[in-house]
């Protein structure tokens, strides 16, 4: 019994001194570990998933600057187009508005020719050149689109066109200082002798990223009889693609229409940068 006590003494001495030095072992194993290493096992969530920390990398992912919208496409700057049932009254669209710029007749007065002329200021004739232009902002640098509509004595000329950035920030602040530049200047050559040019500053409704808005007062005679030409000229800038119009006649210029075009516009273009189309509105062509 003794020696049988002595036994089992030494057995248990002996089994408890190696637990001892596994645990020694094990401990010092982990000490020894970087400490991402010794956190990189995950550990279970309160619902008994495995979750782990997130990665930087991911983390700043989500936070990433949202990539900038589409290119304008071609297909996308027409269905960004106003329509006559936008605008209202008694508005018409017409087939061929390119031709304006070479000939517009209202009543017996042909205005392309009356705004054709010569300016002493290179930013006044930048003015005058773009009117009924398709390059109030320059020329497009991607997809561009053009509308034309006539109301009695008035014609409403709209465009939807892709810039480059720089190139349009530059248009924007060269129409913003017209009002000072060429507040009144002289227009010269053509039939219709010398002319009064006057232009002020005229109020847009808040849309877009950028705006300007010009009422243009053109003055003069046409087979001897004194004409006065009036043109609200207004462009809103959306991203990097803006919207352009210019309206009016020798009745003046109905700036009602003028701000319902910025509004029903900027939105249509704004469906479009969205990849949406438009909601198609009738119109009737002449």
């Amino acid at each position: 019994m003794a020696a049988g006590t002595l036994l089992a003494t030494a057995a248990c001495s002996s089994g408890d001194d190696g637990a001892a030095a596994d645990a020694e072992t094990a401990a010092a194993t982990v000490a020894e570990r970087p400490l991402a290493a010794q956190t990189a096992t995950p550990s279970p969530t309160a619902t008994g998933s495995v979750s782990a920390t997130p990665s930087a990398s991911a983390t700043s992912s989500t936070t990433a600057t949202p990539s900038p919208a589409a290119t304008l496409s071609e297909t996308g700057a027409r269905n960004a187009l106003i329509t006559a049932a936008d605008i209202e009254d008694d508005w018409v669209q017409v087939k061929d508005p390119q031709t304006w710029r070479d000939k517009l007749l209202i009543g017996q007065v042909d205005t392309a020719q009356f705004v054709t002329g010569k300016a002493d200021a290179a930013d006044c004739q930048r003015l005058v050149d773009a009117l009924y232009d398709e390059t109030l902002l320059g020329r497009p640098s991607g997809a561009s689109a053009l509308n034309g509509f006539q109301e009695g004595e008035s014609r409403l000329l709209y465009q939807v066109a892709a810039y480059e950035k720089a190139s349009l920030d530059k248009s924007m602040d060269w129409l913003a200082k017209l009002p000072d530049t060429c507040d009144q200047f002289t227009l010269t050559g053509g039939d219709s002798g010398k002319r009064t040019v006057q232009v002020v500053e005229a109020s847009l409704p808040k849309e877009g990223d950028a705006r300007q808005g010009l009422t243009v007062t053109i003055k003069g005679t046409t087979n001897g009889d004194p004409v006065t030409l009036t043109l609200d000229v207004a462009v809103v800038r959306v991203g990097n693609d803006a919207i352009t119009v210019t309206n009016g006649g020798l009745d003046g210029a109905d700036e009602d229409t003028t701000k319902t075009a910025v509004e029903q516009g900027t939105k249509r273009l704004k469906e479009v940068q969205a990849g949406r189309t438009p909601t198609p509105t009738p119109s009737n062509l002449d």
